[in-house]
């Protein structure tokens, strides 16, 4: 291994642990069905706490980019790191309604932060279409953290009787990232549109593909939010079953799939069509989610619930990496606009927790709500296009 190589995965290395830490926003769904049970509280209720986690993109997301341009990237990750790590001491202290709502919304602040900043960082070291292969990559390491967490929880509540002993675990995967990432030297380009503010941020917005891509974001985190808290209901739901650890592995499920995906996509997309790649992947969430509706048993459901993980795998890469290469030189801009677009996980918990009270309980008021962004999904597939530059728009 030359110099040059050994370098380059010296940088990587610690990034791709950052990406590990951004996947602790996914334990939201875990976290939210095992508070509601200790606590008592609805769906409608319960599911404020994910909405808590994505809130945050609305405010911090242009904010960030505009903070990222200013500081730098690897300052603002770094700052999102140390965010998120306190956000993991809080409920080990104090444990209530009002301290998880604390404990979100700092966690999906620090996500804010580091989603915002993280994906730029990387394309400081990367360029060009291996973006997106990279992107997927990043996002493969991330679902390992998303994949593990149901499983660590579960694991907790049955040898400690408290699943909250998952965050001591993750408190020191944050420092270590912080130390690691604070040590390595990376070398970030100037931007044109460095000293944007707010103004110039939300024009964008009126530029038909970046629009597109902002709201395919906003339905990819809904579906994706939607389906690690909805998935254990399902199973419970349609198989009798009366514990959460007896349903929670259904989220565990749906991220083995998506961490498949983000694995075999960081593949596909190095070398074949991110248009035809993104088609499949919405026709396999399409099928996935159509089968929700009728399936009854556990095998079924666990293959409904992985083909919506599958397919929603490299959503979120294709579209991130179809806007940044558009407008290659307002990345922080595009990259805020788009974290904001995260706020989908907010919209879309919210509105199937009211969809599922509305029909008596049944959860396939939230399949409704969630089945309305994979038609959206579908329309974008048909409008995404491989060259993605603004002289073929």
């Amino acid at each position: 291994m030359n110099n040059k190589t050994s370098g380059f995965y010296a940088k990587m290395l610690p990034l791709m642990l950052a990406f590990f830490c951004m996947g602790f926003v996914d334990m939201v769904g875990t976290a939210t069905n095992y508070a509601q049970k200790d606590l008592g509280l609805d769906d409608a209720t319960a599911n404020i706490f994910p909405s808590m986690v994505f809130f945050w993109f609305l405010i911090f997301s242009v904010p960030t980019g505009i903070l990222m341009s200013r500081i730098g990237r690897k300052k603002t990750v770094l700052l999102s790191l140390v965010v998120t790590a306190v956000s993991m001491i809080i409920p080990l202290l104090w444990y209530d309604k009002t301290s998880m709502i604390i404990t979100f919304s700092l966690l999906g602040i620090g996500n804010t932060l580091m989603q915002v900043s993280l994906n730029p960082l990387l394309s400081s070291i990367v360029s060009g279409e291996r973006l997106a292969s990279s992107l997927t990559f990043g996002q493969f390491v991330k679902a390992i953290a998303s994949f593990s967490a149901p499983l660590i929880a579960t694991r907790a509540a049955l040898m400690f009787d408290d699943w909250r002993m998952i965050y001591p675990l993750f408190l020191v995967i944050s420092v270590i990232s912080v130390v690691w990432l604070g040590m390595t030297h990376i070398s970030e380009q100037k931007e044109n549109g460095k000293n944007a503010g707010f103004t110039e941020c939300f024009k964008l917005l009126g530029n038909g593909v970046i629009l597109l891509c902002f709201l395919g974001i906003m339905c990819h985190v809904g579906i994706d939010v939607g389906t690690n808290v909805t998935a254990p209901r399902i199973l419970m739901e349609r198989l009798g079953l009366t514990e959460l650890n007896d349903a929670n592995y259904a989220t565990s499920v749906y991220f083995a799939f998506r961490t498949i995906g983000c694995f075999v996509g960081a593949f596909i997309l190095a070398k074949f069509s991110a248009k035809k790649f993104f088609a499949l992947s919405v026709v396999c969430m399409a099928l996935g989610m159509g089968g929700l509706y009728f399936m009854q048993g556990e095998i079924i459901l666990c293959v409904c619930i992985g083909l919506i993980g599958f397919g929603n795998s490299n959503v979120f890469s294709v579209i991130l990496s179809r806007a940044m290469l558009y407008m290659p030189d307002k990345k922080n801009e595009i990259s805020g606009l788009m974290i904001m677009g995260l706020f989908g996980g907010t919209i879309f918990p919210f509105l199937m927790g009211y969809a599922t009270k509305a029909l008596d309980n049944s959860q396939t008021g939230a399949l409704i709500v969630m089945s309305l962004g994979v038609v959206y999904l579908l329309f974008l597939a048909m409008k995404i296009k491989d060259n993605m530059s603004p002289v073929n728009k």
